[in-house]
């Protein structure tokens, strides 16, 4: 077994995140059988989840049966044919013994929390014949001693491999070899040592070569990677630079036209509609060594700068790093958000100058262009103190701009340079200014509404400001109300957000329920969604 190194193809499976799993029985008939072709040692055929029914079209089965219904007709030449389970999702009794199954192993993922129970669950398997693959996830949470108690489990278990596998691709050189050297040190000879990266810092395929060059002695290695490194988050190793790698550099003969044939015909199309790789918000996540939907949640709120995030991200203690927790990053964002709190000594001044005010209010929508005659005939007929919310609106003049997101205003700090002749500015506590002075500085905990679904809605703190001031009338123009993602929101694109039609729906009962709330009655002068509710 000197060296022996093994090419594992999880396109199948890990690609399965980024479509649910919806190749199409040609497509996954075609990426089989060419990974057949190509020599690729071990081809996994995708999830065991007894949660999914049996669809000929997906790489999802609830049992070992309903994968040899998908596959039962195929020649696996010389490869062996894997499936994986997520410990706790299929019960053994849905695996038929190995002798009567297409698949001659099982791959089994667990969370550190779980490896008690999914270590006998292995064991288990590996009595109905399977050779069974121990797969840790998330390695960068276990410490020393963590791990060591995982490898006394798995030489108790010995099974076929133990695999490596960094879920958030964390892992840089010096700390791959940590673990890898522990692991090679600690495991019975017989039990094959496996890596699975991760591309969020862009060295998947360096670790994987940094191994496969130095492998260990006298021990199987093996090495996953999928297609054109179609995976989930910043995607997978792709395959054909192991296999290009291993030819050129090892001697190996696998036959790379097959690869390709399959990313030509399968893969590039799923990649021009779906996309995956190396990113900014997987970036962020890896650099912070947590969870990546923390990062899509701050992200996801528009109104956020990349140092705001990265001081957020920065309060993640622990475990709770890379185990989500909804409740915990909202509550960290709102704490961040409050945490600058006192109003400017000046905003008696606006209060003022606001008391018995009738106020027109601007917003970004696109009717504010669409409508502009409403807006001028409006402007014309009525006497009223003109506040624009987050935007600077072109061709019109405006006495005060207000800001309460800190995202776009780092992208408007320039032209707000610009405006501080004609306008005054606004900003709430947790602007961070980039220059200057702001006019008037405003709590941003005070003008929240903590019942509320948005609960830093910038209309709504902005007439919560307008009725602590005692403001005459509000009118409002350019706020069109939300839409689903398909349908332009916005004068300027880059202030999409993104939301399912029932999200956008509820966002609009909600801030109508506010205004309510507040007790204003504004006029509309370009056409809303709000006014219909």
């Amino acid at each position: 077994m000197k060296n022996e190194i093994k090419l594992l193809d999880c396109t199948l499976r890990d690609g399965g995140y980024l479509n649910d799993w919806e190749f199409g029985r040609s497509s996954i008939v075609n990426i089989f059988e060419r990974l057949v072709s190509a020599g690729i040692d071990i081809i996994e055929t995708g999830f065991l989840d007894e949660r999914r029914p049996f669809d000929e079209n997906r790489t999802i089965f609830p049992d070992s049966e309903s994968a040899d219904i998908l596959y039962g007709k195929l020649d696996k030449g010389n490869s062996m044919a894997v499936g994986m389970i997520d410990y706790g999702t299929c019960s053994a009794g849905n695996l038929k013994n190995c002798s009567e199954s297409f698949l001659d192993g099982i791959r089994v993922i667990f969370k550190k929390q779980k490896m008690h129970e999914a270590i006998a669950f292995c064991h288990t398997v590996k009595e109905k014949g399977y050779k069974v693959f121990a797969q840790a996830v998330s390695i960068t949470s276990y410490n020393d001693e963590e791990f060591a108690e995982l490898l006394g489990l798995v030489n108790g278990l010995e099974p076929y491999a133990f695999s490596l596998v960094d879920t958030y691709g964390l892992l840089h050189k010096g700390q791959l070899r940590h673990y890898f050297d522990i692991a090679c040190s600690s495991l019975k000879r017989s039990i094959g040592i496996g890596y699975h990266a991760h591309n969020n810092f862009q060295l998947a395929y360096a670790n994987c070569i940094e191994l496969i060059d130095d492998p260990p002695k006298d021990r199987m290695l093996i090495v996953d990677g999928t297609l054109y490194g179609m995976g989930k988050s910043a995607g997978n190793t792709p395959i054909e630079l192991l296999v290009m790698h291993m030819n050129e550099v090892h001697g190996r003969s696998y036959h790379n036209s097959q690869i390709l044939e399959a990313i030509e015909v399968t893969i590039l199309d799923l990649y021009r509609r779906i996309g995956w790789g190396y990113s900014f918000k997987f970036f962020l996540a890896a650099s912070h060594d947590c969870h990546p939907n923390y990062v899509n949640y701050l992200m996801d709120t528009g109104k956020l700068s990349v140092k705001s995030i990265n001081e957020i991200l920065d309060n993640l203690e622990g475990e709770k790093k890379l185990l989500y927790d909804a409740e915990l990053i909202r509550e960290l964002y709102f704490k961040y958000q409050k945490q600058h709190c006192a109003d400017s000594p000046s905003v008696e001044d606006l209060l003022a100058d606001l008391s018995g005010a009738d106020v027109l209010i601007m917003g970004p929508g696109k009717n504010i262009y669409a409508q502009r005659d409403r807006v001028e005939e409006y402007l014309a007929g009525n006497k009223c103190v003109t506040i624009a919310i987050n935007f600077i609106p072109k061709d019109y003049e405006t006495d005060y701009v207000f800001m309460s997101n800190a995202k776009r205003y780092v992208q408007l700090s320039s032209a707000l340079i610009g405006q501080k002749e004609s306008s005054k500015l606004i900003a709430t506590s947790n602007i961070t200014r980039t220059c200057g002075e702001f006019d008037y500085t405003l709590n941003y905990g005070a003008l929240l509404d903590e019942e509320a679904l948005m609960p830093d809605n910038p209309l709504i703190m902005l007439l919560r400001l307008l009725k602590k001031a005692g403001a005459g009338s509000v009118a409002l123009a350019g706020f069109d109300g939300y839409r689903e993602t398909s349908v332009s929101n916005y004068v300027n694109p880059n202030m999409e957000y993104s939301y399912s039609r029932e999200e956008a729906d509820n966002i609009n009962e909600d801030t109508v329920k506010s205004i309510r709330k507040l007790g204003v009655e504004p006029v509309f002068v370009t056409e809303s969604i709000y006014e219909k509710i």
